[in-house]
């Protein structure tokens, strides 16, 4: 069970999330505009959903004002179909996105192959390189200094490293880091690769090799 957030400025599709997610056991809140979220809602949710065509406040506006202080998946909803607009939401901090219309099945899927994730608590620490690995807080330090990784970012770097030299196709990162083998997900893996690498690089490291026509892996040390 855990709390999810719903902002949809639909009430049909507010009154479908609220029921979809239900279904699992999870406590689900709605809200009709990005400026209702507060620091409340952001302290209290495990997991939001957050619509990007909303009037006034839109979903990616909502997202960039509360990313720093919040520390759960947010997964956009959205009709449009833009890699620019995809690629500026997982820019501004989003873990996945959900084109509508959606299917239920896929949305309830989704939902809790990100609260899986969030609940794994390894507790190890490990070293690729320059880049220190801390497994249970999740987190990556190069000498010392913490590299800035979204949550998702963490775990695709994660998994990367962990199986360095293996050639990783975006769909198998997908599946391996979310638990979930989704249809729309290769511009939010190939987004997420290129921010991790601008990432890296700002410390000096560029581990993640790209093999063309197939997929990513990380550098053998």
């Amino acid at each position: 069970m855990a709390n999810i957030l719903a902002i949809d400025d639909d009430a049909d599709v507010r009154d479908l999330l609220k029921k979809a997610l239900e279904r699992d056991g999870h406590i689900v809140k709605t809200l009709r505009a990005g400026s209702d979220v507060t620091a409340e809602h952001v302290r209290w949710a495990d997991c939001m959903l957050l619509d990007v065509m909303m009037p006034g406040e839109d979903g990616f506006a909502t997202c960039q004002r509360i990313r720093s202080a919040a520390d759960c998946p947010i997964l956009f909803l959205t009709a449009r179909t833009e890699e620019a607009d995809i690629i500026r939401g997982l820019g501004l901090g989003g873990d996945d996105y959900l084109m509508k219309p959606f299917r239920v099945t896929e949305l309830r899927a989704r939902v809790n192959a990100h609260l899986r994730r969030e609940r794994r608590t390894p507790h190890s620490r490990i070293r690729k390189g320059k880049l220190d690995f801390d497994l249970k807080e999740r987190t990556v330090f190069c000498d010392e200094i913490p590299v800035k990784l979204t949550r998702s970012e963490y775990a695709i770097c994660e998994h990367l490293a962990i199986h360095a030299g293996q050639i990783f196709s975006k769909e198998q990162i997908y599946e391996a880091v979310f638990g979930f083998d989704g249809t729309a997900d290769d511009s939010a893996i190939t987004e997420h690769i290129k921010n991790i690498r601008a990432k890296l690089r700002a410390v000096g490291c560029g581990p993640i090799e790209t093999v063309w026509g197939v997929g990513y892996k990380w550098k053998r040390e």
